[in-house]
């Protein structure tokens, strides 16, 4: 069976002919054909990279300024952008507010679904009320239409925010509205309509990149080292120490120990050791860097 004729509809409601059988096949059968389909998703991130970085760019760039970052979806997609805000603190030590995700229907939709929700644009213009030039609002929408998203998106344009869009639907109507569309085109689903699958996978994968590649930009990183991790429970402790050992290349004894001198502070320990500096001071250099690790011990050990 061949793919619907019908072209007016989004990709992600047409037939895929791979799974028109699907009942019919054994559970290993549909399971290899979902993780085949899957494969789809990394090459649709991958196309999308050039607007991708474009986003990051701009999103890095405005929250040097004192800019935030919205994430604005219903579903699944409103799910996963919330997920992936609020990932950033434990792992960035990102402060509150400076990256958000909003889900039509509100907490209540994280866990049931609330499907009319995702109708209202004005409920999408009221989360984003009050931002500026400094902003990003981010629609996230498999199909490119849905209401909740356009109406974030119109308000935050109108207010000079950068707006985004991801879908997986070239003809998205959101898109003229958004100053980048980021298309991750993956097609018809396994399951007719069943976003939850390629698409979501997808959309997982470019806000993952996209935040990631945000926060390292803003030097929440030294080299692949998650140096901002929050250390809040005695396992993020000892990986804190381990994590010191790694960088500067010394036995976890002597990490602890350095780790203690700095008040536990990870950045300003490793500042201190590549500056020779004394804590406190490292810790000053680090806060006139904006937290950028390479940047503090560039400014300690230059001329």
């Amino acid at each position: 069976m061949p793919d619907t004729p019908d072209r007016a509809l989004p990709p992600t409601e047409r037939r895929l002919d791979a799974s028109a059988e699907l009942d019919a096949m054994s559970t290993r059968e549909r399971l290899a054909l979902l993780t085949a389909e899957s494969r789809v998703a990394v090459d649709a991130v991958e196309a999308a990279l050039p607007q991708l970085a474009e986003l990051v760019d701009a999103a890095a760039e405005r929250m040097r300024r004192g800019g935030t970052v919205h994430y604005v979806g219903a579903g699944t997609s409103g799910r996963l952008g919330v997920l992936d805000a609020s990932e950033l603190l434990p792992t960035f030590h990102l402060e509150p507010g400076r990256v958000v995700g909003h889900i039509a229907g509100g907490s209540a939709a994280l866990v049931s679904a609330v499907e009319d929700a995702e109708d209202s644009a004005g409920e999408g213009r009221a989360v984003v009320a009050g931002l500026g030039p400094d902003d990003v609002v981010i629609g996230i929408a498999a199909s490119g239409s849905t209401p909740y998203v356009g109406g974030a998106l119109e308000a935050a344009g109108a207010a000079g925010a950068v707006t985004a869009l991801i879908s997986s639907n070239p003809a998205a109507s959101l898109a003229g509205i958004a100053d980048i569309h980021v298309l991750l085109d993956t097609g018809p689903e396994v399951v007719t309509g069943s976003t939850r699958l390629k698409a979501g996978t997808a959309q997982k994968l470019a806000l993952n990149g996209f935040s990631t590649a945000t926060m390292i930009a803003l030097g929440r990183t030294w080299q692949n080292l998650m140096v901002s991790v929050v250390a809040t429970n005695a396992k993020l402790r000892e990986r804190t120490v381990r994590i010191l050992a790694e960088a500067l290349g010394i036995a976890a004894e002597d990490a602890r120990a350095r780790l203690e001198a700095s008040d536990g502070d990870l950045k300003s320990a490793i500042v201190a050791e590549l500056t020779g500096r004394d804590p406190a001071e490292a810790a000053r250099l680090l806060s006139a860097h904006d937290g950028s690790v390479r940047d503090a011990v560039a400014a300690g050990t230059g001329p």
